[in-house]
């Protein structure tokens, strides 16, 4: 279930707000649909629920706000757009991501797609995904972690007929299986096929919190739409038959060449055009939508007949007494209207596009056109069985006999409170889970293990690393005066960093910046979760990329020197354990600064950027810093080290230690260390202060 109480939205420059003081609350084991026109406040009203929007109000799921859920994608499923997933992903790697972030089997992925229809594309890339895979996507997403609620907003949005039946009818069944779904949607007529709760908004305030069967009595009206080059005198003629038979007809002129006739039938309509010779371009049923707010402030079944100045039909003053030969001859012809109560059963509703076909009769839909006997008893609106608004019973001076007379149309008028359409056998959720696996630290870990090797991103900047590495080693070795390690590790004297440094600075910074790109996991949460145990994961895994991209960078480029130049330029340095922690120390160092700047500055771009400024800014800065005279000189750091470890090198420890200060010490090193120590901390920062918002 749930409370949405006093959700208010915050706006700058003292703008009116989008959305106030809205409260309401949607059942569990029910669809409810939170209606209003484009601008109205729907998406607003769900990300305060969601809490991805700052604002006034609360939100409970279940009697918990969604802040105090622990995982909070294990109760709430969200749609709220397109999937926010990489395209170069696949489908079934992408739900894997997200099953390795739930902390499920990789089997859950294979479950979800079979019940979504999915199977036959998991392993299309998510970019070539169509408008209506794209939305089974997203629902599979959303039931990935079995949560209990279902927040979607307008999920059939610029979906086909049968794709829109398959979606209402997947949240049907979820609502059947005792889920609570709260779907925000801008077309009332959908609303009237789906929905057993219908929340209206209209200017960011609730206008009408009504049950679907009320909805579609008080706000939508059966109408026939016409076009005709003679639409003036269609109107007329329409108007003086239903005087001439005392009968409740609206006609609306709607601009150009189209009415919409309210209280008649296609049938009525296409024999008055006939007789008097109009052409008729279209004659089609519709269902009218009468405006937000429509009979909400009204009793359901008086709604209809507060509102006798807008027919065209007179009030029968003078003769108040109807002549007994029209209501004959106006039953058979109200027996062929096949039109239900549009809330009745949505497969009986015609769509909106059928208002361009002049036949009603090749509906679309499964039952297109009822026998007369069983269109009969379907409860309509009195505006649309014309005997059942006829006006002696309107008038307060009609007898007692015409009274009686009128009283058996009004007894199919009742709502019926049986649910919706029976859902299709072939709809199926996929299967409950039971037992979820407690939380390990190595969760995080395999997610971003799949983040990463989801995609060939990774794997092409390794493959150019190793290619300009090679290739610049090969150049510097055709030069001369380069340094042996240099050469080895392919940094010439006039770059910053070599490119082993940058490629692994790169990776570190598309760690972060893909997920700020493509949020994969902030679909419950608006943002990226600033998690200890995810950052340590990207981290982790950060590390042992930039690791191997060293130890290959340094393999290549020995090898291909020895195959072009011989074993001259490949022997092995005396110092060669120190040159190699150092060069480890610089590329993991690199990995490190480009994870943390992506995640404090949430782009790849500026991740990237911080990397290069290490040697560029931050190296001058120390250089600067440290040179000029010294009053005292200090002692060697080995005699001071002895004398403070209260156990005597056991194992030669200080002089490890000693050589890492010393790598430290260096320019590159001690400047990395300071911005990896300062982005660390900045990051912190950003994380606490999300939190206290």
């Amino acid at each position: 279930m749930i409370q949405a109480i006093g959700l208010t939205s915050i706006t700058r420059k003292e703008q009116p707000s989008a959305v106030d003081n809205v409260s309401f609350e949607a059942p569990a084991g029910r669809v409810t649909a939170l209606l209003g026109a484009p601008g109205a406040g729907k998406t607003t009203v769900l990300r305060l629920m969601l809490e991805l929007q700052r604002g006034r109000g609360i939100t409970y799921f279940r009697g918990r706000p969604l802040h105090r859920i622990a995982h909070p994608a294990h109760e709430v499923g969200v749609l709220l757009g397109d999937v926010p997933g990489h395209p170069a992903r696949s489908v079934r790697g992408h739900l894997r991501m997200l099953c390795a972030a739930s902390g499920l089997p990789a089997r859950r992925a294979d479950e979800v797609l079979e019940a979504v229809g999915l199977v036959s594309l998991r392993d299309e890339r998510l970019g070539t995904l169509s408008r209506g895979m794209d939305r089974r996507l997203g629902l599979a997403c959303a039931l990935l972690p079995d949560p209990h609620t279902l927040v979607l907003d307008d999920p059939a949005r610029g979906l086909a007929v049968a794709e829109r039946r398959w979606l209402y009818d997947m949240l049907r069944e979820h609502a059947a299986q005792g889920g609570t779904v709260l779907c925000g949607t801008a077309d009332p007529k959908e609303v009237a096929r789906f929905a057993d709760h219908v929340i209206t908004l209209d200017g960011g305030r609730i206008v009408a919190d009504q049950r679907a069967a009320d909805f579609a009595r008080t706000r939508l009206r059966p109408r026939v739409a016409v076009r005709s080059p003679h639409a003036a005198r269609l109107s007329v003629l329409l108007a003086q038959q239903a005087r001439s038979t005392q009968r409740s007809v609206e006609v609306v002129r709607e601009g150009g060449n189209r009415l919409c006739v309210y209280g008649s039938t296609c049938a009525e309509v296409g024999e008055t055009a006939f007789r008097h010779g109009i052409v008729v371009h279209q004659l089609a049923d519709e269902i009218g939508d009468m405006g937000p707010g429509a009979g909400a402030d009204a009793q359901p079944q008086q709604a209809p007949e507060s509102q006798p100045s807008a027919e065209t039909g007179p009030q029968p003053g003078p003769n108040p007494n109807p002549e007994p030969e029209p209501d004959p001859e106006a039953d058979p012809e109200s027996e062929p209207n096949p039109e239900p109560e549009p809330n009745s059963d949505p497969n009986l509703c015609p769509e909106p596009e059928a208002a361009a076909t002049p036949n009603p009769d090749p509906d679309p839909d499964p039952e297109p056109d009822p026998d007369p006997e069983t269109a009969t008893p379907a409860p309509a609106s009195p505006e649309a069985d014309p005997a059942a608004s006829t006006p002696p019973e309107s008038s307060p001076d009609a007898p007692d006999n015409d009274a009686s007379q009128a009283a058996p149309p009004q007894q199919p008028t009742p709502p019926r409170t049986t649910p919706l359409a029976p859902r299709p056998a072939t709809v199926t959720l996929p299967p409950p889970i039971l037992v979820r696996p407690a939380l390990t630290p190595l969760r995080p870990v395999r997610y971003e293990i799949r983040r990463a090797a989801g995609v060939a991103t990774g794997y092409i900047v390794g493959a150019c690393v190793l290619a300009v590495s090679a290739l610049t080693a090969v150049l510097l070795a055709r030069i001369g005066h380069t340094p042996q390690p240099r050469l080895l590790a392919a940094w010439p004297v006039e770059l910053p960093l070599p490119p082993a440094a940058l490629g692994a600075g790169l990776l570190g910074a598309l760690a972060f910046g893909d997920e700020f790109r493509h949020p994969a996991l902030a679909a419950d949460r608006g943002t990226v979760p600033r998690r200890l145990g995810l950052l340590t994961a990207k981290l982790f895994v950060a590390s042992l990329t930039a690791l191997a991209l060293a130890v290959l960078t340094v393999g290549c480029t020995a090898e291909l020197l020895y195959l072009v130049y011989g074993s001259e330029l490949v022997a092995l340095p005396a110092d060669w354990p120190a040159l190699t922690a150092g060069w480890l120390a610089l590329v993991t160092g690199c990995a490190w600064a480009g994870v943390l700047a992506a995640g404090v500055f949430r782009s790849t771009t500026a991740g990237l950027a911080a990397v290069v400024a290490v040697p560029l800014l931050v190296v001058p800065a120390v250089h600067k810093i440290t040179e000029g005279p010294s009053l005292r000189s200090p002692r060697p750091f080995a005699g001071r080290l002895g004398d403070g470890l209260p156990l005597r090198r056991p194992f030669g420890g200080e002089q490890h230690l000693e050589a890492l200060l010393r790598l430290l010490a260096q320019p590159v090193g001690g400047a990395m260390a300071l911005s990896v120590l300062a982005l660390l901390c900045a990051y912190a920062f950003t994380g606490l202060r999300s939190r206290v918002r």
